[in-house]
């Protein structure tokens, strides 16, 4: 399945959120990919419409809070 958000920590209500397709990094990324591994870190990949590239942003263990939301196609 498709992760489509993530929202990191233990508390939902003020959880980092981070959506694919969302800006960060003051605009010069989009967040392309949202990924589980098999030994549960969860990465997150950005694309650089400049250079034309995606890269890691940030990754998460296994041991963090995380609430998932997937893509639903019906």
């Amino acid at each position: 399945m498709l992760i489509r958000k993530i929202a990191v920590g233990s508390d939902y209500k003020n959880a980092m959120n981070y959506v694919v397709g969302q800006s960060v990094l003051g605009g010069t990324h989009t967040i392309y990919s949202i990924s589980e591994s098999k030994e549960g870190s969860v990465s997150v990949w950005v694309y650089n419409e400049e250079l034309k590239e995606v890269v890691m942003w940030k990754k998460f263990n296994k041991n963090t809070p995380i609430h998932f939301e997937f893509n639903i196609d019906f």
